[in-house]
């Protein structure tokens, strides 16, 4: 059998492969465990690794000169970012917002007043699939270039049939045409709509009828649960229905207020429960006996101006399981940047460095259902890392708003260097 690879990656100072845990998701103690290998090397061939180890070992059995070989000259590569929760189709921005939270108003006032999620709403309906999906490369060729391989993206600027297919069609003709994955998540329930104001379980039932046409679009179903969005029993009925038409459910709770959202994805055995920043004691002893993934986005509360992150060290001594996203959207978190997230991980929710990379790689995998194929760096597994310019994987977040990465490589093939995309 030929094994000639493809790549081959030497001289790595600090290999971190984020290993053994693919079955399930790190907690406790394994979160400050990020399988370090020094002077590491990898083998890649058709897209994924085919073997890792020391530069020293691996150097004598695939050093040949029809390879193509990388010096990472000491530097530090991690598997590719996984941002688990983004979204990232939408027309328009926020800026004006911006100000007025400066000036003291806050997301649920501006809300109120027709703006927020409802502003951004109106500018994506406007635009036809071809300029979504213009300005929505744009921003996931920005999220490739800081080293984000895998993202989720929510549907959830139409709030009607039309315009809600449309963001998961602008979806899909970006997971055919981007080299990152993408995977799609219908969240038609993110607030409710000015035209169903004084009727909204009315649309909750044009959720619910929605569910069967977008299926085909969408992996999962998402509902936002929290004032100024959907009430406990009205994110029930949609996600039950969507159950049935074999969604797998993700919820978005407590970011502003807890009414019972984290005691309906337990009930109804969610795959991730997002934002979590006002969450109870009592809630986290009831996540651990789960297999929810907790997806926390710091970027929130920090562009918010807000002091209430959620309490990520408490849950990792809790043993829930932690995952790291952006949050990217026009209104609370207009960043990509994964680096940024570790770094407020570390300094506003208590995270070690090795815990906020577990969190933005192989738990963030898990927490949309592929870590079996992604999210670290093993045998069998997609060939996504990146190359860090830093000697110690600590400086990832300690110098922050830096841009670390030189190389990302993506299902083996190199997709940027020396800080540029290449084009495909």
């Amino acid at each position: 059998m030929n094994m000639l690879p493809d790549l081959f990656v030497q001289n790595i100072g600090q290999l971190v492969t984020v290993a053994d845990a693919s079955q399930k998701p790190k907690t406790f103690h394994r979160m400050d465990e990020i399988g370090i290998i020094k002077d590491g090397a990898v083998v890649i061939r058709d897209g994924y690794f085919i073997d890792i180890g020391t530069t020293r070992k691996l150097k004598k059995k695939y050093h040949r000169k029809d390879t193509k070989i990388i010096d990472a000259a000491g530097k530090v590569v991690l598997p590719g970012f996984v941002d688990c929760h983004t979204h990232t189709i939408f027309g328009g921005d926020r800026t004006g917002e911006f100000i007025q939270r400066i000036q003291g108003e806050t997301y649920l006032e501006i809300l109120k007043k027709g703006g927020g999620i409802l502003s951004t709403v109106e500018n994506t309906r406007k635009l036809k699939i071809q300029n979504l999906a213009e300005l929505s490369r744009k921003h996931l060729d920005t999220m490739l270039l800081h080293g984000t391989t895998t993202v989720e993206i929510k549907s959830g600027y139409g709030l009607d049939m039309k315009s809600e297919l449309k963001i998961l069609k602008t979806i899909q003709y970006l997971q055919k045409t981007h080299p990152m994955d993408i995977v799609a998540t219908f969240l038609g329930a993110h607030v409710i709509p000015p035209e169903y104001k004084h009727s909204p379980n009315s649309y909750v039932n044009l959720i619910c009828n929605m569910l069967p046409k977008v299926k085909p679009y969408a992996t999962f179903c998402d509902v936002f649960c929290d004032e100024g969005a959907f009430s406990a029993e009205q994110s029930e009925r949609i996600l039950k229905t969507a159950k049935a038409s074999s969604f797998r459910l993700k919820i978005h709770t407590n970011e502003f207020k807890d009414i019972g959202g984290v005691s309906l994805a337990i009930q109804l055995n969610a795959i991730s429960a997002d934002h979590l920043d006002n969450i109870k004691q009592r809630d986290i002893v009831r996540l651990k006996k789960s297999n929810i993934l907790c997806v926390l986005l710091p970027g929130v509360p920090f562009f918010l101006m807000k002091d209430t992150y959620a309490p990520a060290r408490k849950m990792i001594e809790n043993g829930v399981p932690v995952a790291l996203a952006t949050d990217f959207n026009p209104g609370t978190c207009p960043s990509g940047n994964m680096q940024m997230i570790i770094t407020l991980a570390c300094l506003k929710m208590g995270m070690t460095p090795a815990q906020a990379i577990n969190a933005t790689t192989i738990n963030a995998a898990h927490a949309i259902g592929a870590a079996h194929r992604i999210g670290s760096i093993e045998v069998g597994k997609q060939a996504d890392m990146i190359i860090l310019d830093i000697q110690e994987y600590t400086q990832l977040p300690y110098y922050f708003s830096i841009n670390h990465v030189k190389t990302t490589i993506k299902k083996g093939k190199i997709v940027v260097e020396n800080m540029q995309l290449i084009d495909s």
